[in-house]
């Protein structure tokens, strides 16, 4: 009988729980649904059960198929809201809070994933006065999968723009936003699904790839989940085997050297900012014939007042390779887990005091050069007080090591993982465009950047249905020391790439060469960025006329005489110089040696000459990783792309 009463329980377990109305994760309260489109509502419940669905004031009704999936379509819809949706089945969800206005699907790699929390130091009023709720945003976490394309997120919410929930908006996505709404009043919803570090390769369907049977080769080989899984083990285990091993043998944790009166005075001499392998340290590490890897600990005493310690204190110190914990007066207050993220630590009230007061970091350096990037800035400001950190610290070391054992599988950057975990659960839900900022991982094959970024464009589309679906991109942006002479470069080439993806209908580029930071992969300037995008979809998307919204574009070239005359298009009343004269124009002969040259605008042209080069062949602009002092724009002050008339 006992047994008989526990199937019974179960079939009725099984039966709620295959009953119950169940909906994606991106048909939620405060969603933002496409306007001016048709739409689909879709879910599951058990085969064969009616659902109803009320919206303003109409009523639809619709039996699951087979295999337990449903779905509702509405007719196209005019912006506006807030409404409320009813669906019920053997269970009723009401979704509230719902408008409609345009979604825009904010993608990519790392800087368009970096959020409004890094760039605030930048926008700190922008942060603070932040509260508009037709601005949403709907944040997809990192997932990967082979096996099969997803269906739902597994999650993730709507939130509408506040001081507080601004803070984890893509920073690029909310420019652009910003834009686009104070122009139209029209509701905006973001979908940030973008995962830094990752090639375009992880954003292509299967299907595509079968162009890229390398790329191909390897989504299979990975559909294998007991590989992966065992992967995914043995690189956790080498990577916290090596963690461990200098946790357990740092001379810094085991006498505590961040203690407030450890006495540092036998340590070496170091200066901030700069690396190991430049400095003192070198000799101290080649002395004991040891790695440069491992931990290092550093210290410094500063000085502050009484009357300094009526402000808040923020620690600041520029960015560390690899990573960091910091010490004040032997309490931790801050600690970064990887190289690129700025060091910004807010130092609690009662641990500074005044007269003397100590720092200590402990860094460690898993591979290659460890230190403390350049032109950064190093400080402790209090209020309005600020004490310069940059110079003499004292510097000892913890552990030396060998560098961490790279190789490591980094499976959310594997071919079509992203594409089937982050893109297809929302293949039906109706978007305007996409903004995309992407390429630094793919720079090492730029020629395959070619086809590869068109194809992921045109998968997007068909996948959506959306065959003239506005897609508008972000050019890379300038990183790395300049050079003064002409030099071949991956980011120029990739640049290149982007440029030429242009020739696909409907899509803008946001040309980027002028808000990046030498030092930085990840520039702060995301409001510049987010404009220019919107300045594109106001002319591809919202089919604006007479507006400026790309910088100048080759379009042509003639040799004249001993001259290259260069023409353009996106001139916008003039071609401008910003500065005494046009740089970083490089012109070559029949030899293919290309020099710096003599470039001036004349009328709506210009003409690129050097005296030693007779018949010219070809011309590059801003050819370079980072074309520092590239200055051509045309009137309505948008910069030009790089280009190369041979390429």
């Amino acid at each position: 009988m006992k047994r008989l009463g526990l199937i019974i329980f179960l079939l009725i377990a099984v039966k709620v729980t295959f009953a119950d109305v169940k909906l994606p994760r991106l048909i939620s309260d405060g969603m933002v649904l496409q306007r001016n489109v048709p739409l689909k509502i879709w879910g599951w419940a058990s085969a064969g059960e009616q659902v109803t669905l009320r919206f303003k004031n109409k009523a639809y009704k619709v039996t699951t198929s087979d295999n337990g999936v449903w779905n509702i379509n509405l007719k196209p819809l005019k912006a506006g809201g807030p409404y409320e949706m009813d669906i019920k089945g053997n269970n009723q969800i009401i979704i509230k809070d719902i408008l409609v206005g345009d979604v825009w699907v904010a993608s990519g790699q790392s800087n368009m994933e970096l959020p409004m929390r890094r760039v605030e130091v930048l926008y700190p009023d922008v942060v603070k006065n932040a509260n508009n709720p037709k601005i949403r945003q709907f944040g997809v976490q990192t997932s990967f999968a082979f096996t099969e394309e997803k269906d739902d997120f597994s999650s993730g919410q709507w939130k509408a723009v506040t001081p507080e929930n601004i803070l984890d908006f893509t920073a690029v996505g909310y420019f652009f936003a910003q834009s686009l709404y104070a122009k139209y009043q029209i509701p905006i919803g973001l979908i940030r699904v973008s995962v830094g570090g990752s090639p375009a390769e992880a954003w292509l369907s299967e299907e595509a790839l079968h162009a890229y049977p390398h790329y191909l080769k390897l989504t299979q080989k990975y559909k294998n989940t007991s590989l992966v899984d065992s992967i995914r083990n043995k690189d956790n285990s080498i990577v916290n085997t090596w963690n461990n091993n200098i946790d357990k043998n740092d001379e810094g944790l085991k006498n505590k050297w961040f203690e407030t009166e450890h006495d540092d005075t036998h340590w070496t001499n170091f200066s901030i900012p700069g690396f190991w392998d430049k400095q003192t340290f070198t000799k101290l590490a080649q002395d004991k014939n040891q790695n440069l890897n491992g931990v290092v600990w550093l210290r410094r005493d500063i000085y502050v007042t009484d009357e300094m310690l009526k402000s808040s204190a923020l620690l600041v110190l520029g960015a560390i390779v690899d990573r960091d914990v910091v010490y004040v007066n032997g309490k931790q207050v801050g600690t970064t887990g990887y190289q690129y993220p700025p060091r910004r630590y807010p130092i609690p009230q009662g641990i500074l005091k005044p007269g003397k007061n100590s720092i200590a970091i402990r860094v460690v350096s898993n591979i290659g050069k460890g230190g403390f990037v350049l032109d950064k800035e190093y400080a402790l400001i209090l209020g309005s007080n600020k004490i310069d950190l940059k110079g003499d610290w004292k510097i000892a070391l913890g552990y030396a090591s060998e560098p961490m054992p790279m190789g490591q599988t980094t499976f959310h950057y594997q071919p079509a993982g992203l594409f089937n975990a982050m893109i297809a659960p929302m293949l039906n839900f109706p978007i305007k465009g996409v903004i995309w900022y992407q390429g630094e991982s793919n720079t090492g094959k730029y020629q395959e950047y070619k086809q590869l970024f068109r194809d992921l464009i045109q998968t997007w589309r068909a996948r959506w249905k959306q065959a003239d679906m506005p897609f508008l991109y972000v050019q890379l942006a300038n990183f790395m020391k300049a050079q003064d002479t002409f030099k071949e470069s991956n980011w120029a080439e990739l640049r290149n790439s982007q440029l030429q993806t242009l020739a696909l209908n409907h899509t803008g580029m946001a040309v980027t060469i002028d808000v990046g930071e030498w030092n930085d992969i990840h520039p702060l300037n995301k409001k510049t960025v987010g404009e220019r995008l919107a300045l594109a979809a106001r002319k591809l998307a919202y089919h604006e006329k007479n507006i400026a919204y790309s910088g100048p574009i080759y379009k042509s070239m003639q040799v004249k005489n001993d001259e290259i005359l260069l023409s353009f298009d996106h001139v916008n009343g003039g071609l401008l110089a910003k500065g005494a004269k046009l740089n970083e124009f490089y012109l070559a002969g029949a030899d293919k040696v290309f020099l710096k040259a003599e470039a001036v605008i004349s009328g709506k042209q210009i003409v690129v000459k050097h005296p030693q080069i007779k018949n010219p062949v070809a011309v590059r602009y801003a050819w370079a990783d980072n074309p520092e002092g590239a200055n051509l724009y045309n009137q309505a002050g948008l910069p030009a792309s790089p280009f190369a008339t041979d390429k």
